[in-house]
C-alpha cells in the first residue's frame, strides 16, 4: 500500500482509511464520506464536535507515530509534500474555540440555555406595576409557558419556526408595554394607553432635556432605543433555542409539560397562593386581554365623547348674559402645579403647608380680602397638567389626549371664552411653561398669550421650570394688569396664570425676594447655583417629598404676596392644584383631589357662592364639599349669571 495514500487522511477520522475504502468516483486524496452517526445529533453548542475532533487528533498522531517508526520519514514519500504532511495540524490549531475548549463551550451552552428560559418565564410572570414587582410574582407556574410548549412540539419543523420567532417578538412586545405600565403607575397613576399615549414620550424627552440637559436626554434616548430592540432581539432569540431545545429531547419536554398542566390545573382547582399569590399564573393572558379591553374602550370613547362635546348648554347664552355678576372685575384663574390633598394632609407636609394656608388668610384678611376653599376631584395625577386645566375650562371630563384634541378643536365655550363672548374683559395668558406654538390657545378665547419667551426673564431655568413663579407674577402685573390700572385698557382684565415652580422635579426651589429687586430674572443666578441638585434629591423619596413641600410652600408665598402686593378691591382670584404629584409623593392609592380656592375683595362675590358650603380660609377641610373638576364651569357661569341664588348641581363625590 502506498505511503501518501494511508497518511493523507482527514484529522477527524479514528482508522486509518485506504484506497480500498473509498467509492469509485474519489480520487485518492479525497477525505472519506461521514454518515450522520459521525456527525452527531446535537451540535446546537458543538461540544459533540470538539470531543471528536479532539479524539480524532490524537488517534491521528498516534497512527502517525507508529507510520513513521515502521517506513522512516515522511519527507522521502514519492507522492506527498511536507505542506500536505502538516495541513492536518494547521486545521485543528485553526478550528473554532469549541473544538479547543469543550469543556467550557458545554458550559457556556448550558448557561445560555438556562438564560433563555430565566428570561422567558421572567417575561410571563412581569407584572404591570412595580408594588407588585415581589420574589413571590415569579415562583408561579405561568399557563402560557404550558400552552405554548405543547404548541412548539406539535407543531412540523417550518411551522415551529415561524412560531418560535412569533412568540418571541410578541412576548417582547408584551414586556415592553409592561415597563410602560410600570412608568405610567409611577408617575401619572395609570396604566399605558397604545392608542392615545405615543405623544407624550416628546413631553417625556423634553422633561429631560430640561431637567439634566440636551446631552443627558440624547443619551437616555439612545439607551432607550437600545435596550428596546435589544429585549426584542433577545427574547425572540431564547424562544427559538428553547424550541430547538425541546424538540431535540422531545420525550422528556412532552412529559414536563404535561406534568406541569396537571400540576397548574390542580392548584388552580385548590386555590394554591405562596407568599399570597395565586401559584396557577395567568399574567399574560390577563394583562393582553386587560390591554385589548382599554384599546376597545378608547376607540369606542372616541365617537361617545365627539357627541358629548357637542353638548353646551351655555354655548347659545346672549353675551350680555354671561357673568353678570361679575363685571368690571379683574378676574384671575391661576393653576398651582402639583397642588394636591396630599399637601395638605400628609402628615409628613400637613403642619407646615397648614401653617403656609393659615398665614396667607390673615395677611390677605388683613389686606382686605376674604376667601372660601373646597375640594375638586382632578382627571389626572403625577402629571398631564394640560388635561385637568381644559377639564376645568370647558366642563368636561378630558382624562385622555384624545378627549383633549376633541375638545380643543370643537366649537364648546370654555370659562375663559364666556369672558371674552360677553364682550366686557380683555383676555390674556401667563404661561412660561409653554416654549412653542400653542394653537389651542385660540380655543380657550385669549386674546394675548404670553410664553416663556415673551415674559421678558434673563434668569437661569429651575429644573424643568424655566420661569419662577414670582416673577411670572410680576411679569403678568408689568404685561397686563399693571397696564389696566394705568387707564391703558378700557376693559377688566380677565387672566389665566400657570404658575410651574411647583413642577416636577422640585429641585432647585426659587426663594421670594423683593419685588423690586426681580428685574430681568438675572438675580436668580446666584439663587439656581445654592439650590439642590435634583439628581442628589431623588436618590431619596424622602428628600423628594420634603423639596415637593418646598416647592409648593414657595408657589403660595408668591401667589398671596401679589394679591398683598398688586390686589385691589376689584380683583377676584381662583387659584388651585392641577393634580396630585407622583406617587413618590402620595404613596399609592393617593385620591385625586386637589385644593381650590376663591379669593375677593368684594362681599358680594362670595356672596354668589355662599350655597356651595365651601370653607372659609385657604384652607378646605376634610369634610368640605368634593366635586369633580369637570363640574365647576357650569357651577361658576351659574353663580354668577343673571340668575344669582340659583339651586347649583349636586356636588359629585
Amino acid at each position: 500500500m502506498p505511503h501518501s495514500t494511508r497518511f493523507r487522511q482527514p484529522p477527524n477520522t479514528k482508522k486509518a482509511t485506504t484506497t480500498d475504502d473509498l467509492p469509485p468516483d474519489s480520487p485518492p486524496d479525497s477525505p472519506p464520506e461521514q454518515t450522520p452517526d459521525d456527525t452527531g445529533a446535537d451540535t446546537a453548542a458543538g461540544t459533540d464536535t470538539a470531543v471528536d475532533t479532539d479524539t480524532a487528533a490524537a488517534d491521528t498522531d498516534t497512527d502517525s507515530s507508529a507510520a513513521d517508526a515502521t517506513t522512516g520519514d515522511l519527507s522521502a514519500a514519492t507522492t506527498g509534500s511536507t505542506s500536505d504532511a502538516a495541513a492536518p495540524d494547521e486545521d485543528i490549531v485553526r478550528g473554532g474555540w469549541q473544538d479547543r475548549y469543550p469543556a467550557v463551550a458545554r458550559t457556556v451552552a448550558s448557561a445560555v440555555t438556562v438564560s433563555a428560559a430565566v428570561l422567558v418565564l421572567a417575561a410571563l410572570l412581569l407584572p404591570n406595576q412595580l408594588t407588585r414587582l415581589t420574589p413571590g410574582e415569579f415562583l408561579r407556574i405561568p399557563v402560557e409557558g404550558i400552552f405554548g410548549a405543547a404548541l412548539l412540539l406539535l407543531l412540523p419543523p417550518k411551522a415551529r419556526r415561524v412560531a418560535a420567532v412569533v412568540a418571541g417578538v410578541g412576548l417582547g412586545l408584551r414586556t415592553l408595554l409592561n415597563c410602560l405600565d410600570m412608568g405610567f403607575y409611577s408617575v401619572l397613576a395609570r396604566p399605558f394607553d397604545p392608542v392615545l399615549d405615543w405623544i407624550l414620550f416628546d413631553d417625556a424627552e423634553s422633561f429631560l432635556r430640561d431637567s439634566i440637559g440636551q446631552a443627558g436626554a440624547t443619551a437616555a434616548v439612545i439607551g432607550v432605543v437600545v435596550l428596546v430592540l435589544g429585549l426584542l432581539v433577545l427574547m425572540t432569540l431564547a424562544v427559538v433555542r428553547l424550541s430547538r431545545l425541546m424538540v431535540r429531547h422531545s420525550a422528556v419536554a412532552t412529559r414536563t409539560t404535561l406534568v406541569l398542566g396537571t400540576v397548574w390545573i390542580t392548584c388552580a382547582a385548590l386555590g394554591v397562593q405562596l407568599a399570597g399569590v395565586p401559584v396557577a399564573s395567568t399574567n399574560t393572558a390577563d394583562l393582553v386581554q386587560d390591554s385589548a379591553q382599554r384599546l376597545r374602550a378608547s376607540l369606542a370613547d372616541q365617537r361617545v365623547f365627539a357627541k358629548e362635546a357637542r353638548k353646551d348648554a351655555f354655548r347659545d347664552t346672549p353675551p350680555d348674559q354671561l357673568l353678570t355678576g361679575l363685571r368690571g372685575k379683574d378676574v384671575l384663574f391661576t393653576f398651582i402645579e402639583s397642588y394636591g390633598r396630599s399637601a395638605i394632609a400628609d402628615p409628613a407636609m400637613a403642619s407646615q403647608i397648614d401653617a403656609v394656608l393659615k398665614d396667607g388668610t390673615k395677611r390677605l384678611h388683613k389686606a382686605g380680602f376674604a376667601s372660601r376653599s373646597a375640594w375638586l376631584t382632578s382627571p389626572t395625577a403625577g402629571g398631564g397638567s394640560w388635561l385637568a386645566h381644559s377639564t376645568f375650562m370647558s366642563g368636561l371630563w378630558i382624562n385622555n389626549q384624545q378627549r383633549y384634541r376633541t375638545v380643543t378643536s370643537s366649537d364648546r365655550m370654555p370659562l375663559t371664552d364666556a369672558f371674552k363672548r360677553s364682550g366686557a374683559w380683555r383676555t390674556a395668558g401667563i404661561m412660561p411653561g409653554v416654549t412653542r406654538s400653542w394653537p389651542e390657545g385660540k380655543f380657550y378665547g385669549l386674546d394675548h398669550v404670553y410664553d416663556t419667551h415673551h415674559l421678558g426673564y434673563k434668569g437661569p431655568q429651575f429644573s424643568w421650570s424655566r420661569v419662577p413663579d414670582q416673577f411670572s407674577l410680576s411679569a403678568f402685573e408689568r404685561l397686563e394688569h399693571g397696564k389696566r390700572h394705568g387707564k391703558r385698557h378700557d376693559k377688566p382684565l380677565m387672566s389665566e396664570i400657570i404658575l410651574v415652580s411647583s413642577h416636577n422635579p422640585w429641585a432647585p426651589i426659587p426663594k421670594m425676594i423683593g419685588w423690586d429687586e426681580l428685574g430681568d430674572g438675572s438675580v436668580y443666578h446666584g439663587i439656581q447655583k445654592a439650590g439642590k441638585d435634583p439628581k442628589e434629591v431623588w436618590k431619596d423619596p424622602a428628600q423628594v417629598r420634603t423639596e415637593y413641600r418646598r416647592a409648593i410652600e414657595y408657589s403660595l408665598h408668591s401667589l398671596v404676596s401679589y394679591m398683598e402686593k398688586y390686589g385691589n378691591k376689584n380683583t377676584v382670584l381662583v387659584f388651585l392644584g392641577d393634580h396630585q404629584p407622583v406617587p413618590t409623593v402620595t404613596g399609592e392609592n393617593a385620591s385625586r383631589d386637589v385644593p381650590v380656592a376663591l379669593v375677593a375683595h368684594d362681599p358680594a362675590v362670595l356672596d354668589r357662592i355662599s350655597g356651595w358650603g365651601w370653607q372659609k380660609g385657604l384652607k378646605p377641610g376634610p369634610k368640605t364639599p368634593v366635586w369633580r373638576m369637570d363640574t365647576f364651569r357650569d357651577r361658576f357661569l351659574t353663580a354668577y349669571g343673571p340668575r344669582p341664588g340659583a339651586t347649583p348641581p349636586r356636588a359629585a363625590h
